[in-house]
């Protein structure tokens, strides 16, 4: 019995401090996403609330890099200006010595052109004191100034107020983290025509995007419920709009582009075509084949064309992206063949339905590409006709699995959307499924990997407005935003211990910053909290699970071995162990 009660001492403390109200787990990194490659140690540093920037490199004085600086003191010293209110009232002042009182920040490229590929990379070094400095040392390099708002954001997570001594600390230090993306193309898909998203509301879901290191909005504009957009070269398009009050005019829509290219995000805009479509004609009914056939659009006229390209010319000077979106999925031509003018153009031209939505893709495909443009396209367009797709084209998979796979054998680059893990309006999908995918499933040869341009999470917009909308991305978003960004080994071994504690902490950082994102185990995402508790209740419980059910389990069996023993008559010297947990308290073993 002695070796028992020795252990259920050492046990149940342990248990309990799986309760702790810091509930972290100092053997983990809590930066998300993961950097590529990083060592810490076992130093506190102090950082000065007035912390100053110092920055060198061609690309160093560049405004973004600035701006950058200041949104992130401000998030950082959120709670402090070094000054406490009863200093302020008492005139007393602490005299305190901070290790870190500057950030130094070296850009090497003056550049500061956004496009897919830019280098993305930095190196983050976090240092204390030592014999040949009598202060800390904060220095971010980075080749772009890009890679520089990622290494900010890094250090930012590094920063942590403690509301003990009311300064804000970095743990772990010394620190030194080199990091790139995995993965160019890294997206998120928002969707203004189900449910219109006030530009304060998409500046805000930008912003979040920025935390975790995400860089594509794509931004699906209309659709069949609603053209909100200013066109100039075709007035009446955004009558398609569901009120006057829901709409976006060209400075709307060049003011988001510029805010998100000041956080490294760039803006693909999506004009679904030939179907999802209905709306554009209700300020252009003749792009309609008929009353009763009001989409796909009317695939005879030149007229059609025409106001694709006006729409394409207007856009191209408010979005400087490369990319460019035209849809192309689930195209219902059915009703083409019942309207009298087009079934006699179909014949006269001879041809099948299908050989008219390959004609409209094409075409359609031959404007962006006039305007300096690259298409993507959903699936259905590979799938149906990928021999006919210009070789440019940007294969976008969300349907079914296996598609990129075949669009890379083809020569086509894909981007990895897979409605099984990634479309954030199924809520029914767990954290842990969504954080298994991987883009390069299926693909083995090096060759056709680097086709595989990234991913994209999609919030697709039919039940979620501006309520509801960022409870809805996040936090499952930020799953595809690690596996997008980091190596892929982080998914090996076991992700309850080693992923979810950092996606809970970073659940909450994004609370902290005033993201409205949902607990990470929620059944259905976006669903408010069952009851009282911390931010990390939820995680403390259930991302150690294995570790908690053990401890009470064994704690369980340890009583009742306790109590086997205590009522048992004969001597414990002479008692059977058959149980396995038992003989480790019998006496000799």
């Amino acid at each position: 019995m002695f070796k028992f009660h020795i252990f259920i001492a050492l046990l149940i403390p342990s248990a309990l401090a799986l309760h702790s109200p810091s509930g972290s787990n100092d053997s983990l990194p809590y930066l998300w996403p993961l950097p590529s490659d990083f060592t810490s140690g076992n130093a506190t540093l102090s950082v000065d609330p007035q912390l100053s920037l110092a920055v060198a490199g061609n690309g160093g004085n560049s405004a973004i890099v600035k701006a950058a600086f200041d949104r992130y003191r401000g998030i950082i010293f959120k709670h402090t200006s070094g000054v406490s209110i009863f200093e302020q009232i008492w005139g007393r002042r602490r005299t305190f010595v901070y290790d870190i009182s500057e950030l130094k920040i070296v850009v090497h490229s003056d550049s500061e052109e956004l496009q897919l590929g830019v280098d993305e990379s930095y190196t983050l070094f976090v240092s204390n004191k030592d014999a040949q400095s009598i202060i800390g040392e904060a220095t971010i390099e980075a080749p772009t100034v890009y890679g520089a708002l990622r290494g900010l954001e890094t250090f930012s997570q590094l920063c942590t107020f403690n509301y003990e001594t009311k300064d804000v600390q970095i743990y772990q230090a010394p620190w030194y983290i080199k990091d790139s993306p995995r993965f160019s193309y890294r997206g998120l898909l928002i969707d203004t025509s189900r449910h219109f998203l006030p530009v304060d509301v998409i500046k805000h879901i930008i912003e979040s995007m920025s935390y975790a290191k995400l860089n594509v909005l794509h931004w699906h504009m209309v659709d069949e419920e609603s053209f909100p957009l200013e066109v100039p070269s075709y007035p009446n398009l955004w009558k398609g709009a569901y009120t006057k009050h829901e709409r976006y005019t060209i400075e709307d829509a060049y003011d988001i582009v510029t805010f998100a290219k000041m956080r490294g995000i760039n803006v693909m805009a999506e004009v679904d075509v030939p179907g999802h479509a209905e709306s554009w004609g209700v300020g252009y009914p003749n792009l309609w084949p008929s009353p009763s056939c009001k989409e796909p659009l009317d695939v005879t006229k030149n007229f059609t064309f025409d106001l694709i390209s006006g729409i394409l010319t207007d856009l191209r000077k408010i979005f400087p992206f490369e990319l460019f979106h035209l849809g192309g999925d689930e195209v219902n031509t059915d009703c083409w063949e019942t309207v009298p003018h087009v079934k006699q153009w179909l014949v006269d031209q001879n041809m099948t339905t299908k050989d008219a939505y390959k004609y409209f893709v094409l075409r359609a495909q031959e404007l962006a590409i006039s305007k300096n443009w690259t298409p993507v396209n959903w699936e259905e367009t590979f799938v149906n006709f990928p021999e006919g797709l210009n070789p440019s084209t940007i294969v976008h998979n969300w349907l079914r699995g296996g598609i990129c796979p075949k669009a890379v054998a083809h020569g086509f680059r894909c981007i990895f959307s897979d409605q099984g893990v990634w479309y954030l309006d199924h809520l029914d999908v767990p954290w842990d499924r969504a954080y298994r995918a991987d883009p390069l499933e299926g693909v083995s040869d090096f060759s056709q990997q680097k086709l595989i341009i990234g991913g994209e999470a999609c919030m697709w917009g039919e039940t979620a407005d501006a309520s509801n909308v960022q409870q809805t991305i996040w936090p499952r978003a930020a799953t595809a935003a690690e596996r997008l960004w980091s190596k892929n080994e982080t998914v090996s071994g076991n992700i309850t211990v080693s992923v979810l504690p950092r996606l809970s902490y970073f659940r909450c950082l994004l609370n902290r910053r005033g993201v409205e994102a949902a607990p990470v185990k929620n059944f259905y995402a976006r669903r408010p909290p069952t009851g009282p508790g911390s931010y990390l209740s939820l995680f403390l419980w259930c991302s150690l699970f294995t570790v908690r059910t053990m401890s009470i389990y064994l704690i369980t069996l340890l009583f009742f071995c306790s109590s086997l023993l205590s009522s048992l008559t004969y001597s414990t010297s002479t008692l059977p162990c058959d149980f396995p947990i038992c003989s480790f308290f019998c006496p000799g073993d």
